[in-house]
């Protein structure tokens, strides 16, 4: 099943380390895992955001840089 081990002996070894641990440091251990990966995961969405953001504002600014150029010329008073 598991790297040759079967359903037995992942039985025996569940019971040791409840044995070891208890049931209340695994179920923190579980909560601290399980929020280590939310934050890892929001870490990655945050990441993400502020490039998309750079992306826009460049083209925000591209946009602008384009329209003043281009109504300069027209902007001439005579």
């Amino acid at each position: 099943m598991f790297g040759g081990f079967g359903m037995t002996e992942l039985i025996v070894i569940l019971v040791i380390v409840v044995m070891l641990f208890g049931t209340k440091k695994l179920r923190n251990m579980g909560g601290d895992i399980g929020s280590a990966i939310k934050g890892f995961r929001k870490a990655m969405v945050s990441d993400e955001e502020p490039k998309a953001l750079q992306d826009d504002q460049q083209e925000t600014l591209t946009s602008t840089n384009n329209d003043s150029v281009s109504s300069e010329p027209g902007n001439k008073q005579g």
